[in-house]
């Protein structure tokens, strides 16, 4: 399968690494199979050697992109993983994003760091919330989406049906590329649409071989299968379905869609064949001053993830940067825009998963992770000099807030150390109080608070728990009057408070004295969304 995707606009061997990344995440609601088919997409990619790691485990919890404590013991991913491996030619970057709402920012933040994205539906539900509110995003940022219906093995959908739904309730084309053959305990393969043939499904096998359609074949072997209602189908898709558009994929109207069974390993080969075909490379990157090619000398990258303690025995830090341009060296110095100080980047590290290795050298394009002690923060951006920055990523107000009661007062120096890094991380945000009452945390969803009290335990050694303050919501406060915002906070003092960056931010105890203070406080503005840029 040829890629029919924009040429090269050099043949530079800088352009020609670059053109040889694909960055992607995979977006689903939870439960849909988001972190097997990620496991599986490793597998066929030759970045691990044992077929099917979850059987092996016989555990579904204990993948290879879920490491924290609580994602074992919860079957969830609550942190975002990095793993790169080769296929094919191309060069993968893969985001395992959480699928749980509760860890929406971390999945948003991940969305700006990707060319493309794998959206994952169970064959049996369709689409669910989540999967919508995920595909808003993506198409917020015009990122071309290939969608994988997974659990065909199991009881499911009519496919039409679920194609259907998908052009329906995303307002999105859809053309099957692979069609199922049989559903359920008569899943046999799928029918490739494009070339005609047929992949059965063997047992563990990673590359079930194709072969002619042969529908008396497949009835002689599973009397369940109507062979006449299979070519009915196949049929009906030839005339009915809309072909592959090329140019509509790639502008974000139009999805290829795929069948499968990411447990028993079967089409997973054809979603990373589509993803090596079809998906951009690394695109050009608006900043505040200018549109950044990839292909450019320079190198220039953003942060978009901060994560500590992934090794307990180093308690290492880590900043998980996209490189938007250029090439990035083993040793070189580069800028850091927010501070203006260089810094040297004498260990960039690749990923999978826990297991990770030195990078020498990486392109635009590639992730990589970048220990550091608290000198890098989310939406940085590190170049070889311009004073650029990538517009940032936001930060959405938090749904829950919460005092965190100490165990043990004598370490209450320590739990400000702690929360401080936690908030850097994008666990939680932390308000301090400008009148001097304790800080408080806001989350998005209640499993946060569950995150930060299990990691301050195990990597602190702090006992906490929560109380309810008396304010129930928080938002930013923007002005353009210096004088204003300073009377304005100076006369609301007791319910004001600082976010991890200086910026301002109003506690209100209900939606009714948020709504009654913004009509009496002309020019003052509360926002519920705030780009990290703005604390620079």
């Amino acid at each position: 399968m040829a890629d029919s995707g924009p040429k090269l606009r050099n043949s530079s061997p800088l352009a020609a690494e670059v053109d040889r990344r694909r960055t992607f995440a995979i977006i689903s609601h939870p439960d849909a199979g988001k972190t097997t088919l990620t496991e599986k997409l490793l597998l066929f990619g030759g970045a691990i050697n044992l077929a099917g790691q979850v059987k092996a485990k016989r555990d579904r919890r204990s993948t290879r992109s879920d490491w924290m404590s609580i994602e074992k013991e919860r079957g969830i991913s609550v942190v975002t993983s990095v793993m790169t491996f080769d296929y094919n030619g191309r060069v993968f970057n893969l985001l395992d994003t959480p699928g749980h709402e509760d860890f929406s920012e971390d999945t948003y933040r991940t969305l700006t760091a990707v060319d493309s994205a794998v959206m994952v539906i169970d064959a049996a539900k369709g689409i669910e919330a989540r999967t919508r509110k995920l595909f808003e995003v993506c198409r917020l940022r015009d990122i071309p989406i290939i969608t994988f219906i997974n659990k065909m093995d199991r009881e499911s959908r009519d496919p039409f049906e679920i194609l259907d739904e998908i052009e329906k309730t995303l307002a999105l084309d859809t053309t099957p590329m692979t069609w199922p053959i049989g559903m359920g305990r008569d899943f046999a393969g799928t029918y490739d649409v494009r070339r005609g043939d047929m992949r059965l499904m063997v047992e563990d096998s990673k590359d079930a071989p194709s072969q002619p359609l042969d529908l008396k074949m497949l009835a002689a072997k599973n009397p369940m299968l109507d062979a006449d209602a299979i070519a009915e189908e196949l049929s009906l898709i030839k005339e009915a379905c809309k072909p592959f558009d090329f140019a509509a994929f790639r502008e974000g109207h139009l999805t290829p869609v795929y069948f499968g069974s990411a447990l028993k390993n079967f089409g997973v080969k054809d979603l990373l064949d589509a993803l090596a075909d079809f998906a951009p490379p690394p695109r050009p990157q608006a900043s505040s001053t200018r549109t950044v090619e990839p292909e450019e000398n320079n190198m220039s990258a953003f942060v978009f993830k901060i994560q500590a303690n992934m090794d307990p025995n180093h308690r290492d830090r880590i900043a998980f940067a996209r490189l938007v341009s250029g090439r990035l060296r083993r040793g070189m110095r580069a800028k850091l825009v927010r501070t203006g100080k260089p810094m040297t980047l004498s260990a960039p590290q690749f990923f999978f998963a826990q297991d990770r290795s030195i990078a020498d050298e990486a392109f635009a394009g590639d992730v990589v992770g970048i220990p550091n002690h608290g000198t890098l923060r989310i939406g940085d951006t590190l170049t070889e000099g311009e004073d650029i920055k990538f517009l940032g990523v936001p930060m959405f107000a938090p749904e829950i807030l919460r005092r965190v009661k100490l165990g043990d007062p004598m370490k209450a120096k320590k739990l400000k150390e702690a929360l401080q890094q936690m908030a850097e991380e994008g666990v939680v945000q932390v308000f301090r109080p400008l009148d001097g009452a304790p800080a408080m945390v806001g989350v998005v969803g209640s499993l946060q608070l569950d995150v930060l009290k299990v990691r301050l335990k195990d990597e602190y050694g702090l006992e906490i728990g929560f109380d309810q303050p008396e304010f129930q919501l928080a938002r930013w406060i923007a002005c353009d009057d210096d004088k204003k915002l300073n009377d304005f906070v100076q006369a609301n003092y007791s319910s004001c408070a600082e976010d991890l960056d200086g910026d301002k931010v109003f506690m209100a105890r209900n939606q009714f004295i948020l709504d009654y203070t913004g009509e009496r406080a002309p020019g003052i503005v509360f926002t519920d969304i705030k780009d990290v840029k703005k604390a620079e």
